[in-house]
């Protein structure tokens, strides 16, 4: 059986992910990007990977000056010692001795010079990975197209077999995209940056070409903080996959359960569906609480509303989830939308998922997931995507989703109904003077549910369900119509009223 070739970390892990495994060792890639995209981070991971293994590694910069490589470094926190740094930012100023008469043109001397000078740089050190930054200094120099491009092809020429993995990097100020380029090089990544309307700039990224090798097509968003670039990857549902038991799902509330005629199934998105402040997140945290006393490890996902909030609110309630944070079982994150890249949410969860090993996850609410992307098709694809991932798994999934307006006819900014599982509607309505709350199953996938409409309450003991609303018609109206007797209500006025 042939062995399989060796492979060069990039240092970034959801790269290595991307490209299975790294790049193919003893090869010249080319990483291409505009200015700010994070090229020169890309490449001093890739070499800062390769010191930490025993490896030389040599930066050849014809542009920036080592001040300004060291100033970047210093940024994320790294030490550049035991990596070459040879510094080429001008071709008059390193070859400021006179040159002899000749009949070539200087610009056909400088390059020459310049190649041959690093060339001999090359010898001196005998790296195992090198970064040439950038190709358009060397376009420049090379004046000619052709003479450029024969340039790059003595290069690859030249590491042929050296043992030497090369980065070139290339910041597209030559303008349009060189595809004689991409085809002498054994691998094309591109780094793009995209500015938004509001909130921070977005990266992506793709692996446009890698000969020989498999990896995961498509573009990848990655950002740039103290420490590097993070990359990752995009989601494969397909590719993820593991047996788990079909069992339902308990809330703790024995009425609430049978509505769902036993509870959600385990691998099943639920979605809730209600106004604002009708109690959606609380029916959520009361599966969250519930797999918590199973032993179950739990994740939220706070776009909406503060941390902090959530748990005053929740002990409220009656149903506090502070000790479960602390023992590790439910973890609470609040999220910004305006500064997250939509990939590193699916990020997170998979993590959430596959390394601490939550078993239900709350994402609260769409509207704010929603905010992280840039348009409504792409959320409905990715959610599709992750929700697949989560059912393969078997994690039991709770999507909150506010719908506009109180009373009657309301309308959700979001048709994601239809990817779900399992719906929960929640409704206010009027009766006997006051707003009461009304929840039914609208949907379920899982099995059979119930077609009655009951009324629940929230208090100081938690969330309480009462029995069907027989002697009512119009709930889901808002303005239901009295058809049978007061008993069918639950409680007294204080039982139905709300702590907050």
């Amino acid at each position: 059986m042939q062995q399989a070739p060796p492979r060069a970390s990039t240092g970034i892990a959801g790269l290595d992910d991307v490209l299975r495994g790294g790049f193919l060792a003893n090869r010249v890639y080319l990483v291409e990007g505009a200015p700010g995209a994070g090229k020169t981070t890309l490449a001093l991971q890739f070499l800062l990977e390769g010191r930490h293994q025993g490896e030389a590694g040599l930066y050849v910069t014809l542009s920036e000056s080592e001040e300004e490589l060291r100033a970047v470094a210093t940024s994320h926190h790294w030490s550049l010692d035991g990596i070459e740094l040879f510094e080429f930012a001008s071709a008059e100023t390193a070859l400021s001795l006179d040159h002899e008469q000749t009949l070539l043109h200087p610009w056909e001397v400088e390059l020459g010079e310049t190649m041959k000078a690093i060339l001999d740089r090359v010898k001196e050190v005998e790296p195992k990975r090198v970064v040439f930054d950038s190709l358009s200094e060397m376009r420049l120099l090379a004046q000619d197209p052709l003479r450029y491009r024969r340039q790059i092809l003595a290069l690859k020429q030249y590491f042929t077999g050296r043992d030497c993995t090369v980065l070139l990097l290339d910041d597209l100020s030559g303008g349009d995209t060189d595809l004689q380029l991409h085809s002498i090089c054994h691998g094309v990544i591109a780094l793009e940056r995209l500015t938004m309307e509001f909130g921070a700039a977005r990266r992506r990224i793709e692996v446009q070409k890698m000969r020989g090798s498999a990896f995961l097509e498509g573009w990848h968003d990655y950002v740039i903080r103290p420490g590097g670039l993070d990359v990752f990857p995009r989601l494969v549902a397909a590719l993820h996959h593991r047996d788990f038991l079909t069992e339902q799902l308990e809330s703790g509330v024995a009425e609430l359960d049978a509505l769902f005629g036993g509870g959600p199934l385990r691998g099943t998105s639920t979605l809730i569906l209600g106004p604002a402040g009708i109690g959606k997140t609380s029916i959520a945290i009361q599966y969250v609480l519930a797999a918590a006393e199973r032993g179950e490890r739990s994740a939220i996902y706070e776009f909406d509303e503060r941390a902090g909030t959530l748990i005053t609110r929740s002990k409220k309630l009656g149903m506090d989830i502070e000790p479960h944070i602390r023992s590790g079982l439910v973890s609470l994150r609040q999220l910004d939308p305006a500064e997250l890249a939509p990939g590193e949410f699916a990020w997170m969860v998979r993590q959430e998922v596959e390394i601490v090993g939550a078993r239900v996850i709350v994402i609260d609410s769409l509207t704010g997931y929603m905010a992280a992307m840039p348009e409504e098709k792409q959320l409905l694809l990715q959610m599709h995507e992750l929700l697949s991932y989560l059912s393969q798994l078997g994690i039991a999934t709770f999507l909150i989703s506010p719908q506009v307006g109180l009373i009657g006819n309301m309308q959700t900014t979001l048709n994601i109904s239809y990817i779900a599982d399992s719906v929960l509607l929640l409704r206010f309505f009027e009766a006997g003077g006051r707003i009461r709350k009304a929840l039914s199953v609208i949907k379920n996938r899982g099995g059979a549910h119930e077609d009655t409409i009951r009324e629940f309450t929230m208090g100081a003991t938690g969330i309480k369900v009462g029995q069907p609303l027989v002697d009512f018609e119009g709930v889901l109206t808002g303005v239901p119509r009295y058809v049978g007797g007061v008993g069918s209500l639950m409680g007294s006025r204080e039982a139905g009223r709300s702590p907050t």
